[in-house]
């Protein structure tokens, strides 16, 4: 029969390998990202904005499952850098505007290869990381409905 406390023990616990995992993936990048001169956090958010070139605040912030408090300091230093340019809506005043500068563009081409240098550190076979992708996506799902 199971301890009451078995549950507690660390090596029962889902959320510590995901931490880890997360903690040590981050800790993989930052050499690569030290190159950019950019966090991490910079960095998928830089991802979203050369993908959509312009979004609200907001629409940033659903990507990346992060609040306003979190964006306002991290956009306010990406546009310091140059890589992005925030307004107000001419529509809707408290709506904040980002938009990807051309040097933000620029920014792209030098961090494409970013991926695939980490994805060679990690060296997980293919067809696990899409599973893994999937697993994780499904868990986000369940815990933000």
């Amino acid at each position: 029969m199971a301890d009451k406390y078995d549950y507690l023990k660390l090596e029962n616990q889902i959320c510590f390998p995901l931490y880890v995992c997360s903690k040590e993936i981050v800790k993989a990048y930052k050499p690569y990202l030290d190159e950019l001169g950019l966090t991490y956090t910079q960095y998928i958010t830089m991802m979203v904005m050369w993908e959509h070139k312009e979004l609200r605040v907001k629409e940033v912030g659903k990507y990346l499952f992060l609040d306003s408090s979190t964006l306002t300091p991290l956009l306010k230093r990406l546009e310091e850098k140059g890589y992005v340019m925030r307004r107000r809506s001419s529509e809707d005043e408290r709506d904040l505007i980002i938009t990807i500068t051309d040097s933000g563009e620029a920014l792209r081409e030098k961090a494409v290869t970013v991926p695939e240098r980490l994805g060679a550190c990690i060296n997980l076979d293919p067809r696990k990381a899409q599973d893994l992708y999937a697993l994780l996506y499904e868990v986000i799902d369940k815990l933000t409905r």
